[in-house]
């Protein structure tokens, strides 16, 4: 409920409009939906129906509140509609004025930010809300691609398997065959074989160019490093975008739970955090994309140029570069096989729910092993913790390694390896070696999951021109050589500032910078940290 003087503020930022019942004030798909005040009158949020699915109200709202919730900041299309069910007034409040409220007034922009939070959460918990179905196989990695990408934007949606009854129906519905899978049925379009890029420009979640623009700032990866970046450069008045290749919260947002994190004394969940973050970043004006995949950068002009695969051009006054690393994968037969149908790397609802109740064998000796472990045994899975190494304690924080040796559930298998995989449409085995005393020479275990957190490489087989250690990880500052300082650089007068890179104005953060401490409260310090180089490299350039 808004205070008499909150909704006078509030109402200063739309523009007023006299209503009739049975007005329509948005419709599904429209690219962005303006915030309706009602000042008298109501008003009521619906999904259309469609011949198979009724029309279902979603919310109603009366004189001194307010539609909306996080599409309002994103700038994702509408997927919802609105219109007038008793006759009064309204106060439209469009895009522009709405990001002047984020920026002008933080009282009042706190207030409706909590709402339009709120409000996302109710939306993806009720089923009658969903405007999103995604159909398709559960042994799919296409499939979970797309539901991975639209639990990582929190993009409200129901799930139906493929070949259960309600799947063939809707399948049926849309005149879907079997190649057609996965499918994402919305109110304004059928998408076929579906990517997460198809579902992303459906949304209006990729990213738009404007023609003539230069940025302050672009940030490459939108894992704890770059979102804190993100939200550093945009709340000091850079304009910001961040583009991700996959989905914004990077590897941390495959972590079930992080404990060690200042601040959250019972722990988070890594979507959780990196999910805060990413509305923290869009508050302050961040726009972000993803998938976005970036495929070069050109540091030659005045103004960097940043290209992605599908040769869009942005124009920039700086870059950070927070790729982070790619997974790591073992060299077995068929194990591409599994990818998405048994072989998983990252440990979430999404992933332990698709293993159901059978016994799973997590790969690795870090802390993200250690947790994904005892996330699956809480889920009441039988885990096996396959360690390559001799001691358990040798690579992962001790809290960890001691709740792992004290749950019944989980096996720890030091000094053992995977050596085959068995299955046929999905993983329903594996076969173990170990050279220590904990198991025999060769072992075959039932698993229906295989989590691999075996460490990753640095994301930087696209960049060119950027001095690297032998490794591929991107050197900064102190770590970058004379002889790597050519060109610009005479003209500049200046060594590389902290996380610069042998390019001026191009800073890296996070696990892909050399010397990096591959933890996400150290990567979060680095993006904010490079932040302050930012403005600095920006004051001896020109404008």
């Amino acid at each position: 409920m808004l205070s008499d003087d909150q909704w006078a503020r509030l109402r200063a930022y739309g523009i007023k409009q006299t209503t009739e019942a049975g007005d329509v004030l948005f419709k599904v798909g429209e690219p962005a939906g303006d915030m309706i005040l009602v000042e008298s009158g109501g008003i009521e949020i619906f999904r259309p129906g469609t011949s198979d699915v009724q029309e279902a109200v979603v919310a109603r709202y009366g004189a001194r509140e307010f539609s909306g919730e996080l599409n309002l900041l994103t700038g994702q299309s509408t997927y919802l509609s609105a219109r007038v069910t008793a006759p009064g007034a309204v106060y439209r409040v469009g895009t522009r004025p709405f990001r002047r409220l984020m920026d002008e007034d933080p009282d009042l922009s706190d207030v409706v930010l909590r709402a339009l939070l709120a409000r996302r959460e109710d939306l993806r918990a009720n089923a009658a809300a969903d405007s999103m179905v995604i159909v398709g196989h559960d042994l799919s990695a296409g499939t979970m691609a797309l539901r991975t990408y639209a639990a990582r934007q929190r993009q409200p949606h129901t799930w139906v398997e493929a070949n259960s009854p309600s799947g063939a129906t809707l399948a049926g519905a849309v005149g879907a065959g079997a190649d057609d899978f996965p499918l994402v049925i919305t109110p304004a379009a059928v998408l076929r074989q579906a990517t997460p890029s198809d579902l992303a420009d459906h949304l209006g979640l990729s990213y738009r160019p404007t023609a003539g623009t230069t940025l302050d700032l672009v940030v490459i990866g939108a894992g704890p490093a770059g979102l804190a970046a993100a939200v550093y450069g945009a709340s000091e008045g850079l304009q910001t975008l961040v583009l991700d290749s996959v989905a914004s919260g990077g590897q941390a947002a495959a972590s079930s739970r992080i404990e060690n994190y200042l601040g959250f004394t019972s722990g988070i969940s890594g979507a959780d955090l990196t999910g805060r973050a990413v509305v923290q970043a869009q508050k302050f004006g961040a726009r972000i994309a993803s998938p976005c995949q970036v495929a070069e950068l050109d540091a030659t002009g005045d103004r960097l140029r940043v290209v992605l695969a599908d040769g869009t051009e942005i124009s920039s006054r700086a870059a950070v570069i927070a790729t982070g690393a790619s997974y790591r994968s073992l060299p077995l037969t068929r194990w591409t096989d599994f990818e998405g149908a048994g072989i998983y790397y990252a440990a979430t609802e999404l992933e332990a729910r698709a293993c159901g109740p059978h016994p799973v064998a997590v790969v690795g000796g870090a802390n993200s092993a250690g947790q994904a472990s005892l996330y699956l045994a809480g889920r009441g899975a039988e885990v096996a913790l396959i360690v390559r190494g001799g001691d358990l304690g040798a690579g992962m924080s001790s809290y960890l390694a001691d709740r792992i040796t004290a749950h019944p559930a989980i096996t720890v298998r030091t000094s053992t390896e995977v050596t085959g995989l068995h299955g046929g449409d999905r993983l329903e085995a594996i076969t173990v070696s170990g050279n220590g005393q904990d198991v025999p020479v060769e072992t075959e275990l039932e698993c229906r999951g295989l989590f691999c957190f075996i460490g990753a490489s640095p994301a930087t087989d696209w960049l060119e021109g950027v001095a690297m250690d032998d490794h591929g990880f991107i050197l900064t500052d102190v770590s970058v050589q004379d002889a790597a300082l050519s060109g610009p650089w005479a003209e500049l007068g200046r060594r590389p500032l902290p996380f610069e890179t042998s390019l001026p104005r191009v800073f890296a953060t996070g696990d892909v910078r050399a010397g990096s401490m591959k933890r996400v409260a150290a990567a979060v310090g680095e993006g904010a940290s490079a932040i302050r180089s930012v403005h600095m490299s920006l004051t001896t350039m020109p404008t």
